[in-house]
């Protein structure tokens, strides 16, 4: 499984997100590319705060989905998404697409820290396990992209 912290895979999604225009449409779901590049800013965030959490949703769900989160096998189109990483009005490509690649860059960075809280809805993974989440969600949406 690719990590965000491997550098040929930092640089390959850097390249797929540069790929990306105001005009880029999904193959699935509702998201316009700009609503997308905000809700992956989300979960990148979410890694580099590096904060304590209360671990959120239902247990048994977290339990059954961990390991699907870092696994080799991509997520499926349509997966639904935690309510607060919604965007509810559109958003302005050239401004996410921005943020986005500064978290990005900001996240590589942080590639040789150890000490990682607990994902907000998963719970605690390793350094590894983050790397591989972080690129898994990234390349989950460049695909539903085109890119």
């Amino acid at each position: 499984m690719k990590s965000i912290f491997d550098e040929f895979t930092y640089n390959e999604v850097v390249e797929r997100f540069s790929q990306l225009s105001p005009e880029s449409e999904g193959s699935w779901g509702k998201m316009s590319v700009g609503q997308m590049l905000w809700h992956c800013q989300i979960f990148v965030k979410a890694a580099i705060k590096n904060k304590k959490y209360e671990k959120r949703g239902n247990p048994i769900i977290r339990w059954f989905f961990k390991k699907s989160m870092y696994s080799d096998k991509p997520w499926r189109k349509n997966l639904p998404t935690t309510p607060f990483a919604k965007a509810k009005e559109e958003k302005e490509f050239e401004v996410e697409h921005k943020k986005l690649l500064e978290l990005i860059n900001e996240l590589y960075s942080l590639r040789d820290r150890t000490d990682w809280n607990a994902h907000p809805i998963f719970g605690d993974f390793t350094p590894e396990q983050w790397g591989k989440l972080e690129y898994k969600h990234l390349d989950h949406h460049l695909r539903q992209f085109g890119v």
